[in-house]
């Protein structure tokens, strides 16, 4: 469905910001803000970032 346009190191990132900012629900500040983190993680899950699709970037090597 969606092409694969995010990069190892892009992927690694994006799931080490989204455990981060889940885990803010949880400790620290304890707000709902942190849940934002599931968009992150998922996208470096899936390997695909819709926005990347719309701006044309690809961090995935070929």
């Amino acid at each position: 469905m969606f092409a694969t346009n995010v990069g190892s190191t892009d992927r690694i990132l994006r799931m080490i910001v989204g455990v981060i900012l889940i885990a803010l629900v949880f400790v620290g500040p304890q707000t709902p803000w942190g849940w934002i983190g599931i968009i992150p993680l998922a996208t470096g899950f899936l390997r695909t970032c819709p926005l990347y699709s719309l701006i044309g970037v690809n961090t995935c090597k070929k």
